[in-house]
Formats: C-alpha cells, sequence, structure tokens
C-alpha cells in the first residue's frame, strides 16, 4: 500500500509540475508575442487555464479522478461554449447526461 501511495504522490507531483511549466511558459509566450495580437485571445482566457490543467493532469497522473474532475469543473463553467459546440442538439442534452453521469458515479460510490 505504501508504495501505490508513493507512486500516487510520485504521479501528482509531476502532473503538477508540468502544469506549471505549461502555464508559465503560455505567460512567458503571452509577454513576449501577445496571442490576441496573432488572432488567439482564448489561449490565455482564465477559463482554459484550467483546462490545461486537467489536460496534464488526464495525461501525466496515473489515477484519472483528478483530471476528470477539472476537466467537467471546465465544462460546467463553460457551459455555453459547450452548447454552441453541439450546435443543433437540443439544449436539455448535455445537462440531463451531466445529471445521467452523476447518478452513475453515486451508485458506484455507494456500493
Amino acid at each position: 500500500m505504501s508504495v501505490t501511495k508513493a507512486n500516487n504522490n510520485k504521479d501528482t507531483y509531476k502532473a503538477t509540475a508540468v502544469s506549471l511549466i505549461v502555464i508559465g511558459l503560455l505567460f512567458l509566450v503571452d509577454k513576449l508575442i501577445h496571442f490576441s495580437s496573432i488572432g488567439l485571445p482564448w489561449v490565455m482566457d482564465e477559463d482554459n487555464l484550467l483546462l490545461y490543467v486537467s489536460v496534464c493532469f488526464l495525461i501525466f497522473k496515473r489515477d484519472k479522478s483528478v483530471g476528470l474532475i477539472l476537466l467537467a469543473l471546465w465544462l460546467v463553467m463553460n457551459i455555453g461554449l459547450v452548447m454552441s459546440w453541439l450546435g443543433s442538439m437540443s439544449e436539455y442534452l448535455l445537462p440531463l447526461a451531466l445529471l445521467l453521469i452523476g447518478g452513475v458515479l453515486l451508485l458506484f460510490v455507494r456500493r
């Protein structure tokens, strides 16, 4: 058990370090070339920083739960953007899917 916990901590530190490096690089590049001046103002949007961290945690951490939770938070924070991506689909489809996924997860937790 202690070996698994040590690997989990190591994965967490690695994912956190990579996340900090990615965000630091993005801020540095933004200071040098300004993403908004080249037509990419969304790159440095505060909401998207959460997306970058969630992707880093999904890639570098063995336990995907933190990355999935951060990704779900990003989805909830940007529900309007997600709905516009869905386009012709019903506006009730995503909230119903979130309720269904949450209910399934709740059932797994209670077992």
